[in-house]
């Protein structure tokens, strides 16, 4: 994916159901500025990216959603940031990774089976995907952080992108 075609589908992506880079970089706001999320600000996340199961984040204690949260900051590889935050009740690994790509864009992205199948599409990743775990949000950022690299864009960004360059190309349903 060239710079032409991030920027392309950076603009296309405003006419997604996605979840708004503005309301993300909220999030991540309070995030830095608190060094933990609250439960009600993690169901805010969860209610954006995956409104189905967002109601399962109100069933974690406050206390843990702020240790989890606090702790995911002071961990550095990918998987075991993922893998934390799914451990909290409502998130799997595409709800997780709003919550890793709202407080550093700069290294992460948000991912879903759209992002996923925009990389198979453009051969950087083989299979079709319908869920994930904390291994295939590692899997994915390899090849995210590589096009961020040579095209000067955040990986935040390049997730965005691929979101909306999957509703432009696929046919049919997604799943």
């Amino acid at each position: 994916m060239d710079r032409e075609t991030v920027e392309k589908y950076l603009d296309f992506y405003s006419e997604t159901q996605g979840l708004l880079p503005e309301r993300l970089e909220v999030f991540g706001q309070s995030y830095r500025d608190q060094g933990f999320l609250t439960r009600e600000q993690l169901y805010e996340i969860a209610y954006e990216s995956s409104t189905r199961s967002a109601y399962h984040v109100r069933k974690n204690p406050e206390e843990r959603c702020r240790t989890v949260t606090g702790n995911v900051l002071k961990v550095e590889d990918d998987f075991s940031k993922i893998a934390l935050i799914e451990a909290l009740k409502g998130f799997k690994a595409p709800t997780a990774s709003c919550v890793v790509a709202a407080f550093d864009p700069e290294n992460h992205a948000v991912v879903d089976t759209r992002v996923w199948a925009s990389l198979e599409r453009l051969d950087y990743l083989e299979g079709r995907k319908e869920s994930f775990t904390a291994s295939d949000y590692v899997t994915m950022m390899n090849p995210i952080r590589e096009i961020a690299d040579e095209t000067g864009y955040r990986p935040v960004d390049i997730g965005y992108a691929l979101f909306a360059y999957d509703v432009d190309k696929r046919e049919g349903t997604l799943h």
